[in-house]
Order: structure tokens, then sequence, then C-alpha cells
């Protein structure tokens, strides 16, 4: 084997899998999944945890990280789904940051095609990154594979809209039921978290003009604003409920409106940076950030 094939084959050694889980894995699934599962049960990476205690200033060299908010304590002792605002491709980096300052240790669920990638791919994973392979059948792997983690008292990081948002004014979409499905599940508390800035660092297209937002940023340090809010609570909400999927959703919407709104008062019209390589495809839950008084 050449050493370049060495290098892009490498991967960091995965924690054995529980007998009990291994149960779960049948011949046809993906060699990946055995994997994750046994990840998903395992602590929380020696080697993520030392990224996030000593080298996540490095993400600020790209703008000023600012954290509002908190999450209690006993709330942080077991599972949780943290409910992110997707703005842009750098937002993940500094959502792990500003989670690990509130005493959160992040699973970010992330694309087939990012952990799949050579070297960065498996080291993400390794951190407890759950794989969504969007639009196909294996998609049902990411939810058996958060719900294992959230059963071992996992913080998964999950965007309810499911792609970098499309709204032309940049509020959240209404997002998909996924998310909202599993808190009814399982009962899990879910943690709406409001981030705004990060857009500015990489735009959306995969062009040159990436690099040229990057060193802008350099230049510039936009200010990268996270604000972690109260539980959303849905005591009144049932799984298999008519409906209530889709109300649960909207209620982590609107928390993640309400908590935007401070963090781009001087942008509630639409955002002062403009991406021209960003499609403005979807339409915001509540346009204009205005969320009716009747949505708890």
């Amino acid at each position: 084997m050449t050493l370049r094939a060495r290098v892009l084959g490498w991967r960091p050694s995965t924690p054995p899998l529980p007998e009990d889980l291994a149960q779960l894995v049948r011949p046809e699934d993906p060699e990946w999944f055995a994997r994750e599962l046994a990840i998903a049960v395992a602590p929380p990476w020696w080697f993520w945890c030392l990224v996030l205690r000593r080298f996540s200033w490095l993400v600020s060299i790209f703008g000023r990280v600012e954290v509002t908010g908190s999450i209690p304590v006993e709330l942080r002792r077991g599972p949780l789904l943290l409910a992110v605002n997707h703005i842009g491709d750098f937002d993940p980096f500094v959502v792990a940051v500003a989670l690990h300052r509130v005493g959160v240790m992040p699973r970010i669920m992330a694309t087939g095609g990012i952990i799949g990638a050579p070297v960065a791919g498996p080291l993400l994973e390794r951190t407890g990154a759950i794989r969504v392979e969007r639009g196909t059948e294996l998609a049902r792997h990411a939810v058996r594979v958060t719900e294992v983690a959230l059963v071992h008292g996992g913080h998964v990081v999950a965007y309810p809209e499911g792609r970098v948002g499309l709204a032309p004014d940049l509020w959240p979409e209404r997002g998909r039921t996924g998310m909202a499905r599993l808190a009814l599940g399982l009962r899990v508390p879910v943690i709406p978290v409001s981030q705004w800035g990060a857009h500015e660092v990489l735009q959306y297209g995969n062009d040159k003009g990436k690099l040229r937002t990057l060193v802008r940023a350099l230049v510039r340090r936009p200010r990268l604003k996270v604000h972690v809010g109260p539980p959303v609570y849905f005591d009144d909400l049932e799984m298999g409920r008519v409906g209530d999927a889709s109300r649960a959703r909207m209620r982590i919407a609107a928390a993640l409106t309400r908590g935007l709104r401070p963090l781009r008062a001087d942008e509630l019209d639409g955002p002062a940076f403009v991406d021209p390589t960003r499609p403005t495809t979807a339409v915001a839950a509540f346009p204009g950030g205005v969320v009716p008084d009747g949505i708890p």
C-alpha cells in the first residue's frame, strides 16, 4: 500500500461495540453503521475534549465569538437535543466552541459527504458526529444512531432545517419534523441555539469566493454571536397524535427565531452581508422574525 493510500485510509481507533447493540447491525447495513453506534455510546473522545479546551481559540481568528444564555446543570447531565439554525459552512465550528463554553460536549449531525472525506471525515466521525445521508434509504441510520446517543446521555446538535437556510432574509425555516419526532418519542429536552455572523466567514458557493470571504473575515473579524435559549417544552404534545409533530416543529422554529432577533437587531429586514452565491428559494417560518403570540 502506498503512503498516499495509507494517509487517505487512516482513521482513529474505534471503541468496541457493546454486545446488545451489535444485535442492531444487519449484514446489509453500511460498514460505518456499527462504528458510529460504538462511538455513540462511548464517553466523549479525549482528543475532541482537548481540541475544544485548548484550541477553540483558532475559531476566534476569523471572528469574535460571543455567547449568551446557558444550560442548567441538571439538563447538562442528561441527553439533550440542541436545535441550531444553519446559516453557513463555518457555523458548526462556532457552535461547537460556543456549546463547549456552556458545558456541553457536542455530537454534531453532518452530511455523509463531509464525514466520508479522507482524514478529516474519520476525525469528525470519532468526535461523535452523526452521518446523515440525505435523500437516501441510509438516512434512517442517522435516526438510529441519534437515538442510541441520546439514550446514553449524549448532547446531539442538529439542524431542523436539514441544510443551510435559503430564505432570502435568513430567518429560520420551518424545517422538517425529524427532530420534533425524536424529542416527542424519547422525551428529550430541546435547547434552541440561535446564531448569527458565521455566514460572513465562508460564502455559500463552492468556488474561489470561499477563500475571499475567509480572508475578509480574517481582516474584519465579524461578530460570531450565539445565544443558548431556554428549553422548548412539548408536555401537551404526544408522539403519533395527528399534527403534534408539526406543532413541535413550529415551536422549535419559533424559539430559534426569538433567540435570533436580539443577535441581529440591526438586520431585522435582511442580512447586511449579501452572499450572491446563496440561492433564495425558501420561505422563513416567521418572515421578518415576527413570531405570533399564540405559539409557545
